[in-house]
């Protein structure tokens, strides 16, 4: 039989998340960002639970193509617009929305030949400083478009740098609203954290919001809150058993660098999974997990194949026992990503996007 670790994807839970955070900004139109292959969940896996939202938004046009096949015939969004002037082709052909940000994009359009005027996205660079015409020369790129009989709708589009945490997004959202405030077309503002956050105030309302890592089940302002205080759903569980067993005594060590020393006998559990299974190497002993929807923690180093786990919590557990490394137990029990993630010193997004190709994948 195959080796025991499977990853989970959770529709309902996707469902539960889109309808959840649709409460949020009830009179905007959602975006669902499936990037990086949805967040690591499969763009195919994740499109039932997302066919609630009003469009996808993405990166590649490779993803774009795999949307379109689904059957996709609403909006399709390439949130960094086009790499080549060839890509402009496919986004005719597939009715493609794009972002425009910057001078090189605009060159590229002015002088593509197409039948059909292009959907964009105006990006305004308003203090992340990643991509995006800043706002000094943000009206001169929207007249140059405006100008283009390439270009059909012209809407707008910020990124925040600081919508989870303390500094928020009334700095940025001045600056975007002054340098728009008499130019037609629709706005996208709020990403995941700035939706949970600020998307009730009057000043960040936008026709278009565009969650990403909310819709799958990670708290983007963690660990100031949880999944639970936002009442989100984990959509992605990683799951395996155990294949082993270990009585130790006092002063036994565990695993590679004999990092784990027992300072009393201690019964251990050996999990089928490793770094590379895409779980984090760099997880200490004590990061949690849960073995027969029981809390425990992990001992030593995480190896390529193997995690120990302390069985002392769930003296029941046995060859075979599940072993839920981050998500929902078969029984119920929740592990929140987050937690994981905060003890490897990294995100949740990194770990569900981590997951390796000897994984198999179930939907359910």
């Amino acid at each position: 039989m195959p080796r025991p670790i499977q990853a989970f994807v959770h529709t309902d839970a996707l469902r539960h998340n889109v309808r959840r955070l649709r409460a949020f900004a009830p009179d905007a139109r959602m975006w669902a960002v499936v990037k990086a292959n949805a967040y690591g969940h499969g763009i195919e896996r994740v499109f039932e639970g997302f066919r609630g939202c009003d469009g996808f938004a993405l990166l590649d046009l490779d993803e774009a193509q795999r949307v379109r096949a689904l059957g996709w015939r609403g909006p399709v969004w390439l949130l960094e617009g086009i790499f080549d002037p060839r890509d402009l082709e496919l986004c005719s052909r597939l009715d493609l929305w794009h972002t425009v940000h910057c001078d090189e994009q605009l060159d590229m359009l002015s002088r593509h030949k197409t039948q059909v005027p292009h959907r964009v996205f105006l990006k305004m660079n308003s203090g992340m400083n990643r991509l995006g015409f800043k706002p000094q020369s943000f009206r001169a790129a929207w007249s140059r478009l405006n100008q283009l009989p390439q270009v059909d709708e012209i809407s707008f589009v910020t990124h925040f740098s600081d919508a989870d945490g303390p500094q928020g997004v009334a700095e940025q959202m001045a600056v975007f609203t002054d340098a728009t405030h008499d130019l037609p077309g629709e706005r996208s503002t709020s990403n995941s954290a700035a939706l949970l956050r600020h998307a009730r105030a009057p000043d960040v309302a936008a026709d278009w919001v565009r969650p990403g890592i909310a819709l799958y089940g990670s708290a983007p302002d963690f660990p100031q809150h949880n999944i639970a205080h936002w009442q989100l759903q984990p959509t992605l569980s990683l799951r395996s058993q155990l294949i082993g067993m270990q009585e130790l005594q006092a002063g036994d060590s565990v695993g590679y660098g004999s990092s784990f020393q027992a300072d009393a006998p201690l019964r251990m559990g050996v999990v089928a999974c490793g770094y590379a299974d895409g779980y984090p190497r760099h997880c200490p002993t004590g990061t949690p997990v849960l073995v027969d929807g029981v809390r425990t923690r992990t001992l030593g180093r995480v190896s390529m194949d193997m995690i120990a786990v302390d069985l002392t919590p769930c003296p029941q557990a046995g060859f075979g026992s599940e072993v839920t490394l981050w998500g929902r137990a078969s029984k119920g029990a929740v592990l929140p990503i987050d937690e994981v993630a905060q003890a490897a010193g990294t995100v949740g997004y990194e770990l569900m996007c981590a997951v390796s190709a000897r994984v198999a994948f179930t939907q359910d």
